[in-house]
């Protein structure tokens, strides 16, 4: 059973994805949630909300035990962002999950006008470029040395990346309409 955490963001276009391709998934609120789940997506939304929210519903501790404990996770866009251990441009007390050793640089591409999609080529994930939206999206900066980096732009940003079970990406496949990451995210191993 997949979780979608549904505290704010674009959960709905991750759970269409989900059914369109046949995977039991819930919404995720509350801790006992957790206990439903295999996996978890942390949708794209606002990072600063979704991490007080996350604190106000206690849930940011029990998701990092999770993770530690093996769950696989994929956070996009802003939940790429609560996901990395460092944030540039975040504010004075950004809440973080901070799973994975990489920095997300916050709004990098500009305001939502400067929004785009894009076919983005992602070899270690599949064969054929996928449709890809950035809306206000972060990129990744300073990858540790237990991350791999599954995606770049053309001028070598990194925007998809993934340490053991923590899986990122700085853009929105469920806004476009791919699902390709979702069905890579399920071959992910706990």
């Amino acid at each position: 059973m997949i979780g979608v955490l549904a505290l704010q963001g674009d959960f709905k276009e991750h759970l269409d994805i989900l059914a369109k391709i046949g995977v039991p998934a819930i919404k995720v609120r509350l801790p006992s949630d957790l206990n439903l789940i295999d996996r978890l997506i942390i949708p794209g939304g606002e990072s600063t909300t979704i991490g007080k929210l996350l604190e106000r519903f206690e849930l940011l501790a029990p998701i990092r035990s999770r993770i530690k404990k093996g769950m696989p996770v994929w956070g996009s866009c802003a939940g790429a962002i609560l996901l990395a251990k460092h944030v540039e441009n975040g504010t004075k007390n950004q809440i973080k999950i901070g799973a994975m050793d990489i920095t997300a640089r916050r709004n990098a591409f500009g305001r939502q006008l400067d929004s785009f999609e894009i076919l983005l080529s992602m070899p270690k994930i599949t064969k054929k470029n996928v449709r890809v939206a950035f809306i206000r999206a972060p990129l990744f900066l300073k990858p540790g040395g237990k991350v791999e980096v599954l995606a770049q732009l053309q001028d070598g940003s990194i925007v998809a990346a993934r340490e053991g079970n923590v899986f990122i990406t700085a853009f929105h496949p469920e806004l476009a309409g791919s699902t390709e990451l979702h069905r890579h995210f399920l071959s992910l191993k706990n």
